[in-house]
């Protein structure tokens, strides 16, 4: 990748031009850093049309909104190690720099041939570079066996795993054999197998229970699941410090949500896989059998269940795609939870459990 100092510059006409003759999605920062973010338009957390429907090309202000959602330090590093690729030229250094006798044509190269003027400008997530600098782990190989057989300590561990990477186009390899299949789920699997699930059970505790008593119970699963999803992220997912300082202990952590925090954007692996849900919830099934005679204990863990189900396709949303204004806050709070805090905002369909438990995300300074 190229450093600040191998930039070439540019200049406001010739960018304009690139803006309209090509398909790469060009913007910058402070009118001088300029950017190709093309191949971050789809993974972008605020939604691709964010980016390619914002009215000015110089990003600088809708970045620092807090309205809008400000990001922070990591967002930044992120864009200079990944997407810088020129510098926006003043006046004075069109005069006297940029002269047909001393630089190329600035053209970006749509199949990043071998002219080094257009292959220094092809711009791609820098694996190698990520790796030498950070000595954590290498995307080009499978991750599970880096983590398994690394000579981490818990505090490089859990600093790096929660420093957000961009994997660009496709998921980053877990097992990097015949297993793999099973780390990805598409969101919209998870309603098309489980709703037609939920209403069975429903059918089921209708057979033994008034429809209203369904629906009370019902909706009681619903409140239980809010607060099952805040103590599942914050107690299990998020069991970081009280980890043990070992690589299998590193290794669980990863498999279980380290890899999320590790690749965010990653859409294969923002839902529940099936088998993993099966393991999780036949305790919790068999425990409201425990707790509720057995047609209540159906109602409640439909309602639960669906408590599920509404969370998975949100939390896949939260990073995908364009939300209601009445989601913002939601969307934002779980963003700051990735980008800038990862001890506060674990409720993710809801604030409500933060607020009750004082982790609401309300200091959003940079975490890492």
């Amino acid at each position: 990748m190229a450093t600040a100092k191998s930039l070439p510059f540019i200049t406001k006409a010739e960018l304009e031009a690139q803006r309209k003759s090509s398909s790469h999605v060009l913007v910058t920062l402070n009118n001088r850093k300029v950017y190709d973010v093309t191949d971050f338009v789809e993974a972008h957390p605020g939604g691709a049309d964010l980016i390619r429907d914002y009215p000015h090309h110089d990003i600088t202000k809708i970045m620092a909104d807090i309205e809008s959602h400000a990001h922070s330090e990591s967002a930044y590093e992120m864009m200079d190690d990944d997407y810088l690729v020129a510098i926006l030229a003043t006046e004075e250094e069109e005069r006297e720099l940029l002269t047909d006798s001393n630089r190329r044509s600035f053209v970006f190269s749509s199949s990043g041939g071998d002219d080094d003027a257009e292959a220094e400008l092809t711009v791609t997530t820098d694996f190698s570079n990520d790796y030498n600098t950070h000595k954590f782990l290498d995307l080009n190989k499978p991750l599970l066996w880096q983590v398994l057989f690394g000579k981490f300590t818990k505090e490089f561990y859990l600093e790096q795993v929660h420093k957000p990477r961009h994997y660009g186009k496709g998921s980053a390899p877990i097992f990097g054999n015949f297993l793999e299949p099973l780390t990805k789920t598409p969101w919209f699997v998870i309603p098309i197998i489980w709703i037609p699930a939920d209403i069975y059970c429903i059918s089921l505790a209708l057979e033994g229970l008034h429809p209203l008593l369904v629906v009370v119970f019902y909706t009681l699963g619903l409140c239980i699941w809010t607060l099952l999803e805040y103590i599942l992220h914050r107690f299990l997912f998020h069991l970081d410090h009280y980890l043990p300082d070992n690589q299998v202990a590193f290794t669980l952590h990863f498999l279980l949500h380290g890899v999320h925090h590790y690749l965010p954007m990653d859409g294969l692996r923002l839902v529940m896989p099936p088998a993993l849900l099966v393991i999780l919830t036949t305790p919790l099934y068999k425990l409201a059998h425990i707790v509720f005679a057995e047609y209540y204990a159906k109602s409640v863990f439909a309602g639960a269940f669906m408590g599920y189900i509404l969370y998975d396709v949100t939390h896949y949303s939260l990073h995908h795609a364009k939300l209601p204004s009445v989601m913002k806050t939601i969307k934002t709070n779980h963003l700051d939870h990735h980008y800038k805090n990862y001890e506060l905002g674990f409720g993710v369909t809801s604030k409500f459990w933060d607020r009750v438990f004082g982790t609401e995300m309300v200091d959003t300074d940079k975490k890492l």
